[in-house]
C-alpha cells in the first residue's frame, strides 16, 4: 500500500514484542459455566457440557478458555460467594469432571484459567460460621474484618451493590462486606489467610490448569485503622479519581501479596500465568499491577467503558499501550464479560457515558442493528491491538443483552439490593443458544434455562451462523484466523491520523504491515484503490467504508 495515506510522522505508541511468552498474545475466551452448556437437562449448565462444547472453541481459533467460578456456593452471587475454593459445585459436576475438562482442553491445544476469588468468601464458608460461632476477639474472627461500633457502621465505607458495607451480627460487632452482605471480607493482614491462598493455588495447579483470573484483585489490603472514604463516590465510580483514594482499593502493600503468588506460579512449569481483574485507574496506577514480578495480564477496563468516540479510543489506546510498556507487559484487552452490558447494547446506549455495568429500569431498549455493528466494529479494532485479548460467550454470536427479564426471574444481588432500580447483571448471563429448532435453542436437552432466552437468540444461534460468511461468528472466526497469521497480537503499533472521526492504527510485524481504520463519522471513508483488505465488517466492501464499519488491510 502507499505510504500517502499515513502522516508523515504517526505517533507511536511501541510494543514489540518482548519474547514469545504465549499469554503476551493469547485470545482467551471467557465461560460463564451456568449459562454455557447444561449437559443433564436440569436447566443449569456445567462441566460436561463445557467439555463437550471445547472442539467449538477449538475451531473458533482462541488461544485459553476462562471458567468463572464452579465452586461450592450457595449462589448469592452467581458463584463469587465461594463456600469451598477446592472442590466443585454439584450442579456444575465433580472434581473429576473438571479434571476431565482440563486434559480435554490440553488435548485440543487451549489452556485453562480458572477464577480465584480472595477478597470475601460465602458466609457459608466454613471459616465465616466459626467466626460467628466463636465470638468477638477470636482468631476466628481474625479471619475477617469484624469490628466494635457504637451507634451505626464503623465507617462511611459503601457496597458495591448497593448500601452500607457494613452488617450488624447479634453480639453487637460489625462485619466488612464491600460486596453482598453474604460476601464477608477476608483480612489480608491475617497470615491464615494467605497461606490459604497459596494452598489454594497449589491445588489447582497440581491439577494442571494454566492460570487464574483474579476476581476483584484491588480490594484486598484495606487502609490502617478503616478510614473513611472522603472522596465524592460518584467521581470514584466514573473513574475520575485515583482509585487508590478510597481506603478500601488498591492500597500500595497489595502487591506484596501477588509478588508470592508470582513466585509460586514460576515455580511451575509451563508458563501459568494470572490476570487481575482490578478497576484501576489512572493507567500508571494499573501498570503496576503487571510489573514482571507480579500478574502477567490485567484487563484494560478503561478501553472497555470508552464512550463510542474517536478522541476517546485513540486516547485509551494510547495512553494504556504506553503506561505498560513503561514496565514491559503487554495490554490486555476486553470489551465485554459477565459483570458489564454485553457490548452489543451498550455501545448504542442513550448515554453511552454511563457506568457499563449500570443499567437502569426504564431505559429505552438500544438499537440492535446500530448496536451489532457498532460491537462488530470495536471487535475488529479490538483484535488487530497488540497484546492480549478476551472474548465473553456469546459476543462471538453478536448476543445483545436482555433488558426485558421479568423482575421476579432476576437472581442478582445488584438487582435486589437497588430495590429493582437498576436491573443488574443478568441479561447478560442469559444461557448461550447453540440451535435454532431445538429445545432451549440447544443449550439444554430439556425444555428449559435457568433464565428464559429470548426468541431473537433462535436466529443468532450457532448452528444459523457458522458458515454464514456475512454471520458475526464467521468474521471472528475470521478475525481470530488472521490476528494469528499476521502475528497481531505481538506486532508493533502506531497511530495514523486519518480524521478527527477515524481511528485508524499501523500494526507491524515479521509478516508486514496492516492498517487498522474504523469509521465513527457520519460519511462513508475512501479506501485507497491499492489497498488489500484482509478482512472487513461490512459484506462486499470495495471502495468505501461505511459508518460503524471497520476494516484490515495491507
Amino acid at each position: 500500500m502507499s505510504q500517502h495515506i499515513l502522516p508523515a510522522d504517526p505517533t507511536s505508541t511501541g510494543q514489540g514484542p518482548k519474547s514469545d511468552e504465549w499469554w503476551r498474545s493469547a485470545v482467551v475466551y471467557q465461560v460463564y459455566p451456568r449459562s454455557f452448556a447444561d449437559s443433564n437437562g436440569d436447566g443449569i449448565g456445567d462441566l460436561p457440557g463445557i467439555t463437550a462444547k471445547l472442539p467449538y472453541l477449538r475451531d473458533l481459533g482462541i488461544d485459553a478458555v476462562w471458567l468463572s467460578p464452579f465452586y461450592p456456593s450457595p449462589q448469592a452471587d452467581g458463584g463469587y460467594d465461594v463456600a469451598d475454593y477446592r472442590d466443585v459445585h454439584p450442579m456444575y459436576g465433580t472434581l473429576t469432571d473438571a479434571e476431565r475438562l482440563i486434559g480435554t482442553a490440553h488435548d485440543l491445544g487451549l489452556r485453562v484459567f480458572i477464577d480465584i476469588v480472595p477478597n470475601h468468601t460465602s458466609d457459608e464458608h466454613p471459616w465465616f460460621q466459626q467466626a460467628l460461632a466463636a465470638g468477638p476477639g477470636s482468631p476466628e474472627r481474625a479471619r475477617y474484618w469484624f469490628v466494635d461500633s457504637d451507634g451505626g457502621p464503623p465507617n462511611n465505607w459503601p457496597s458495591e451493590f448497593g448500601g452500607p458495607a457494613w452488617t450488624q451480627v447479634p453480639d453487637g460487632q460489625w462485619y466488612l462486606h464491600l460486596f453482598d452482605r453474604k460476601q464477608p471480607d477476608l483480612n489480608w493482614e491475617n497470615p491464615e489467610v494467605r497461606e490459604m491462598f497459596l494452598d489454594t493455588l497449589r491445588f489447582w495447579l497440581d491439577r494442571g490448569v494454566d492460570g487464574f483470573r483474579i476476581d476483584v484483585a484491588h480490594h484486598l489490603i484495606k487502609a490502617d485503622g478503616l478510614p473513611d472514604f472522603e472522596g465524592d463516590w460518584d467521581d470514584y465510580v466514573a473513574g475520575c479519581l485515583p482509585t487508590n483514594t478510597a481506603p478500601f482499593a488498591d492500597q500500595d502493600r497489595v502487591h506484596e501479596i501477588y509478588r508470592d503468588w508470582r513466585a509460586l506460579l514460576d515455580s511451575y512449569p509451563g508458563e501459568r500465568a494470572m490476570v487481575a481483574e482490578a478497576w484501576v485507574t489512572p493507567h500508571e496506577r494499573l501498570a503496576a499491577y503487571v510489573r514482571s514480578d507480579e500478574f502477567q495480564q490485567a484487563f484494560n477496563f478503561d478501553f472497555l467503558r470508552a464512550a463510542w468516540d474517536a478522541t476517546d479510543l485513540r486516547a485509551q489506546i494510547a495512553a494504556t499501550l504506553d503506561a505498560n510498556s513503561a514496565v514491559g507487559a503487554p495490554t490486555t484487552w476486553v470489551l465485554s464479560n459477565h459483570d458489564v452490558i454485553r457490548h452489543a447494547t451498550r455501545l448504542v446506549r442513550a448515554n453511552p457515558a454511563t457506568a457499563p455495568w449500570v443499567l437502569e429500569a426504564g431505559e429505552p431498549t438500544p438499537d440492535y442493528a446500530t448496536g451489532l455493528r457498532r460491537a462488530r466494529a470495536a471487535t475488529t479494532l479490538m483484535l488487530a491491538l497488540p497484546g492480549s485479548a478476551y472474548l465473553y460467550q456469546g459476543e462471538e454470536l453478536g448476543l445483545p443483552e436482555v433488558i426485558d427479564l421479568p423482575a421476579h426471574i432476576r437472581q442478582d444481588p445488584a438487582f435486589v439490593r437497588a430495590d429493582g432500580q437498576l436491573l443488574g447483571r443478568d441479561g447478560c448471563r442469559v444461557p448461550l443458544p447453540w440451535e435454532k429448532h431445538e429445545v432451549a435453542f440447544g443449550f439444554s436437552p430439556a425444555d428449559k434455562s435457568w433464565l428464559p432466552q429470548p426468541e431473537v437468540f433462535g436466529e443468532l444461534a450457532v448452528d444459523q451462523q457458522i458458515g454464514q460468511p456475512d454471520s458475526t461468528l464467521e468474521l471472528y472466526r475470521t478475525l481470530l484466523r488472521v490476528r494469528r497469521e499476521r502475528e497481531l497480537g505481538s506486532g508493533a503499533l502506531s497511530l495514523v491520523d486519518l480524521g478527527d472521526d477515524i481511528v485508524a492504527v499501523d500494526v507491524a510485524t515479521s509478516i508486514g504491515t496492516t492498517l487498522v481504520v474504523v469509521n465513527l463519522g457520519d460519511a462513508d471513508w475512501p479506501i485507497p484503490a491499492d489497498a488489500r483488505v484482509l478482512v472487513a465488517t461490512c459484506p462486499d466492501v470495495s471502495d468505501r467504508l461505511p459508518t460503524d464499519h471497520a476494516v484490515w488491510m495491507a
